[in-house]
């Protein structure tokens, strides 16, 4: 059974500063300003590393069309859209350029679904609280 974590994201850490890293996923211009997950080394190194970018969601709405991204490029993230391609009662996994794990929101007023059910393959948009974590995870090769 698939779990949110078989969705890493594969990049660079260019940079660390008070904390926060500085992420650059693979095949993207993004430069993601992330915090590290509580008791995470993380390194800025030049070899590409595997790690999961969770956010919370302040507002999801179902979309009918669009692209894949992260706003701003450079930053850290405040929206997400992407397709759907894991979910959980509380959590999805959006391919937003990048996987990202969602936790949607416990207010039920924060989801606007006129586009159809999130569901895998759905197109959604979210916009995030602050406070957006990266936390490394061990590449295939080393487990």
């Amino acid at each position: 059974m698939a779990s949110e974590t078989d969705f890493p994201a594969r990049g660079k850490v260019t940079g660390i500063n008070d904390g926060r890293i500085v992420f650059a996923p693979v095949e993207t211009t993004y430069e993601l300003h992330l915090e590290g997950a509580k008791g995470a080394a993380i390194k800025a190194e030049s070899t590409i590393i595997q790690g999961l970018i969770r956010v919370t969601a302040r507002k999801i709405w179902t979309v009918p069309s669009g692209g894949s991204f992260v706003v701003p490029i450079f930053g850290p993230p405040r929206i997400v859209q992407g397709r759907v391609r894991w979910a959980s009662d509380n959590r999805i996994v959006l391919q937003a350029g990048v996987p990202i794990i969602v936790e949607l929101p416990a207010d039920p007023d924060a989801f606007d679904l006129v586009n159809g059910p999130i569901v895998l393959g759905a197109m959604v948009n979210v916009t995030c609280l602050p406070g957006a974590t990266f936390e490394p995870v061990l590449s295939a090769v080393a487990r």
